[in-house]
Parts: structure tokens; sequence; C-alpha cells
């Protein structure tokens, strides 16, 4: 695999599982140096980190609440001091609470609507003044399909990631001017050990709607990241890209 990051140095939140892990280990193995918060037991990335390490990578896991404005500032202000630079930024963490609107807590609504977004929010004004001082970066954003077409029984979680879709094109506007480029990516139904859980019937009543009729990796989500961070992509700001198999058209 090429080394068109090398030098580079990348922020992923969340990078420790899932959609989340395969962008870091993409990114490592592309050269980048990659700095990644999660939340959770530390035995995963201390894994993975010396899995990388072992092959020349370089990831650095920080345990931290995206949504944390402290702890936050602090691991950017660690990144800077370590790395000199931040070149780009995948804001991936986020978490589910699946219910029915009538039966959905508050704390399950907040819970949601604050790692999904806040978070989000938190970790681009952290970052964004080094990148203004670089005149150059890029940002991605990972939303959700369900953010455009919403989803029954995930009214916090697609609002969430509608949420993040116009905030990402507000900020694509703000900061078009300093080179810094933001964009979405949408994935749909994507094999993690989330979707693991489903039943069957529940995993084919997915497979009816893709034209594709299978669902996507995790590799497929971090390959069209890679691609937006990449120089191919420097001329595309504020746009949502649906890896979807063709769900929504």
């Amino acid at each position: 695999m090429s080394k068109r990051f090398e030098g580079k140095v990348a922020i992923v939140t969340g990078g420790s599982q899932g959609i989340g892990e395969a962008i870091v280990r993409r990114l490592v193995q592309e050269g980048a140096r990659v700095y990644s918060m999660y939340v959770g037991n530390p035995e995963r990335p201390d894994a993975i980190s010396a899995e990388l390490a072992a092959s020349g990578g370089f990831v650095k896991y920080v345990a931290g609440d995206v949504c944390n404005e402290q702890q936050v500032r602090e691991f950017v202000e660690m990144v800077i001091a370590e790395g000199g630079r931040i070149d780009a930024v995948v804001n991936n963490a986020g978490v589910t609470r699946d219910n029915l609107l009538m039966r959905m807590s508050e704390a399950d609504w907040d819970l949601v609507l604050n790692v999904n977004l806040k978070g989000v929010f938190t970790v681009t004004k952290a970052v964004v003044r080094q990148m203004m001082s670089q005149r150059n970066g890029r940002i991605v954003n990972i939303t959700s399909v369900v953010g455009i077409t919403g989803n029954a029984g995930q009214s916090n979680y697609s609002a969430s990631k509608a949420g993040l879709i116009g905030f990402s094109k507000s900020t694509a506007k703000e900061f078009a001017s300093r080179n810094i480029l933001v964009n979405c990516i949408a994935p749909g139904y994507i094999e993690t050990d989330m979707t693991a859980k489903l039943s069957e019937e529940q995993r084919k009543s997915f497979s009816d709607v893709i034209p594709l009729k299978r669902g996507g990796s995790a590799a497929d989500i971090a390959g069209v990241v890679s691609f937006l961070l990449s120089d191919d992509a420097s001329y595309i700001t504020g746009q949502v890209l649906c890896v979807d198999g063709g769900m929504v058209m």
C-alpha cells in the first residue's frame, strides 16, 4: 500500500473498534501518524497499537470523552506537542440507544445527541485553530444514511446524524478560505460487531433494500475516508458521500 500520508498527523475518534479501527489501520498503513480517543477497556487499543508498531506504524490511543471540552483540548494539545501539526480529523465516535419515541428516555436522547453531535463540535472546535494556522486541513465526519432517510426507532440517532450533515456543510463554508475541507461519509448497512447482534430476519430486511444485496465492510468506509483525506479529493468540500450499496439513491 502506498504511503501517501507519510509525515501527516491524523486524529480518529472512536478508533478502537469497528469502523474506527478500520480507519486507524488504513491511515497507519498509508504512513500517517495517528492519535485516537476512545472509551472502554484499554486491552483492545493496546493490542492494536502494538500490532501496528510491530509493522513500523504508529497509533497512540488516549482514553477520553469527546463531549468533555477539557479532555478534548488536552488531547489536541498533546497531539500538536508530539506531532507538530494536525492534518486530518475523522470524527467517528458514536453511540446508539434505539427505542420508539414514546418509550425513549430523556437520558438516552441526551446521550446520543451529546456523543454523536456535540462531540463533533467539541473536537472540531479544538483542532480548527491549528488547521487555520497551517492554512490546510481535512475533516471527515461519519454520519449515517438514517440521517438522510430517518428510521423508526432511531429518532435520537437519526436526529444526531442529520444534525451532523448540517454542521459539516456549515463548517465547510466557514473554513474553505483557509483550505480546510469538511465532508461527510454516510455508511449504510456495515457488518460490524454491532450488526452481528441482529437476527437473521433483521439482516434479510436490510439486504432486501440494498441493490447490491449485501452489507458493506468497515474497510469499505476506511477506503473512502482515505480518499477524502488525500490530494485526490482536494476540490471536494461540504459533501455527503453515501457508502451504502445503493440503499439511498
